[in-house]
């Protein structure tokens, strides 16, 4: 039998929409005229959204939207109104993944305590929790801006591990991104890289069985 006692989450990409560049194609379609472009644009704003990225910086909460957007700016290029009109963007393009959503509600209904570790702006989990009552199934969690670190850096899991009172092995974390859940292993969790609710749900019978 497995020693997994607990589930944490990753919210974009996971439980909530993360395409940024359906977003720019969107909220900019001057200057992501294709998908070609949209890509383009996409690797010139988020940077890949690494820890050495302009981005990083908020989602860490190190710096404003408005700083963010200047900064941006004057490394791309690219008119600040246009970069500020994205980062604005965002919280609404954060949908709930529907088939996420009810794997949550089923695990709460299960009685396993679920926490989430988020590398999330601060203006933008403000919105997530004003907006979405499913968030109450999370026992705790860390969004990055609140902890002022992100991931795949190290210490927002040892954060994160110390919000759920779990040992490393009694947890399973979910991501998109393979190497937040290789850093997550090697640190003794357990973890999935989400494809689809379906895949993780399968994967996660596995974990807690």
């Amino acid at each position: 039998m497995s020693d997994a006692h607990g589930v944490v989450f990753d919210f974009g990409g996971v439980v909530f929409n993360w395409k940024p560049a359906e977003l720019l194609q969107q909220v900019v379609p001057h200057l992501a005229t294709n998908e070609a472009t949209a890509l383009a644009l996409k690797e010139l704003i988020f940077q890949g959204l690494t820890l050495n990225s302009d981005w990083a910086l908020f989602d860490q909460g190190r710096i404003e939207p408005d700083a963010l957007a200047e900064l941006i700016a004057t490394r791309s290029g690219l008119a600040i109104s246009d970069v500020a009109t994205v980062i604005a963007a965002v919280p609404k393009h954060l949908a709930p993944k529907p088939d996420t959503v009810a794997l949550i509600e089923s695990l709460s209904a299960r009685g396993v305590p679920l926490f989430f570790l988020s590398n999330m702006p601060g203006p933008y989990a403000l919105y997530l929790q004003a907006q979405y009552a499913f968030l109450s199934h999370f026992k705790a969690g860390v969004f990055s801006a609140h902890a002022g670190c992100s991931k795949p850096g190290t210490h927002i899991y040892g954060l994160a591990l110390a919000c759920t009172g779990m040992k490393p092995e009694q947890l399973v974390f979910i991501d998109d991104l393979s190497e937040n859940i290789a850093v997550a292993t090697s640190l003794g969790w357990r973890g999935i890289v989400f494809q689809d609710a379906a895949q993780c749900s399968a994967a996660l019978e596995l974990e807690l069985t």
